[in-house]
């Protein structure tokens, strides 16, 4: 297989775990780390925060800013602990429009500008963008080729959200239009991912990943002991004294593919307690 660069990140494949909020926990990252993601994305984190990030998968760790306030020193502080940055222009969540983040900030290509400069200026790692399509797409871009390593490309509409079908040819365009490495990002799963590895750099999977961390090793031919489940999930969250309203999310996400699905998730929407959730597992 060909050298996989971002940068100075050499990667040993091209299948990415997408950023999602709520989903990516440090727990979840581990596993699809373990099971062969090439790269592992953080949730939107904003440089304000003041929770305390976990960040033992050195993952590629997604900012989301409507200004340059507090970049400089929060990078300073996990510079070392990242394997890239990403700023978020994709993000379509009513949050988003009411902040004024994510692809509400496509207009403002001032503030854009501003922001990957001085991500640019805080780090040696990667620097990476990712984009929905919008009239402003193309203008943000030519930007992005002055500041970053990489472009991921969502190619739905603010409007669409997550639903509907992505206008994979809007994609190709960019694509054609830049010499930047691409990643694609929308609906891909074990069906279409090869396929699209023909267009593009490098693949993020999503929903196709959520409570299946198993779909990398299927991708990449990794031989694992097991198959991954909710218990190793499970062994890791309280490792890490994950919440147990984050638990409880994942143990409905990992009922995917199990026998009994739907009666599984009945039953989980009333725990209280771990070992509720272990009784509903065994």
């Amino acid at each position: 297989m060909k050298t996989l660069k971002i940068r100075n990140l050499e990667l040993k494949n091209p299948y990415f775990l997408a950023p999602m909020a709520e989903i990516n926990d440090i727990a979840f990252r581990m596993l699809c780390k373990k099971a062969g993601a090439g790269l592992t994305y953080t949730g939107m984190i904003n440089p304000l925060t003041q929770k305390s990030l976990v960040l033992d998968d050195s993952p590629a760790l997604q900012l989301f800013s409507t200004s340059e306030k507090g970049i400089k020193e929060f990078i300073k502080k996990y510079n070392t602990q990242v394997s890239l940055l990403d700023f978020n222009l994709g993000c379509p969540a009513k949050t988003a429009r009411k902040l004024g983040f994510g692809v509400f900030m496509h207009h403002e290509l001032d503030k854009i500008k501003d922001i990957l400069k001085i991500i640019r200026e805080s780090t040696d790692k990667p620097l990476t963008i990712k984009l929905r399509k919008s009239k402003y797409t193309l203008k943000i871009l030519r930007i992005a080729e002055k500041y970053c390593d990489a472009i991921t490309i969502h190619p739905r509409t603010q409007q669409q959200g997550y639903s509907g079908k992505p206008d994979l040819e809007f994609a190709e365009k960019i694509k054609s239009k830049t010499k930047l490495p691409v990643i694609y990002s929308g609906n891909v799963d074990e069906n279409n991912a090869k396929k699209l590895l023909e267009k593009f750099d490098f693949i993020m999977i999503g929903r196709a990943a959520t409570g299946n961390p198993n779909i990398f090793a299927k991708l990449t031919g990794k031989k694992l002991e097991k198959k991954i489940d909710f218990f190793d999930y499970l062994e890791l969250a309280e490792k890490y004294s994950l919440p147990f309203k984050q638990i409880k999310l994942q143990a409905m996400n990992f009922t995917k593919g199990q026998l009994g699905a739907t009666e599984m998730r009945r039953k989980l929407i009333k725990v209280k307690t771990i070992m509720d959730i272990k009784e509903v597992y065994n």
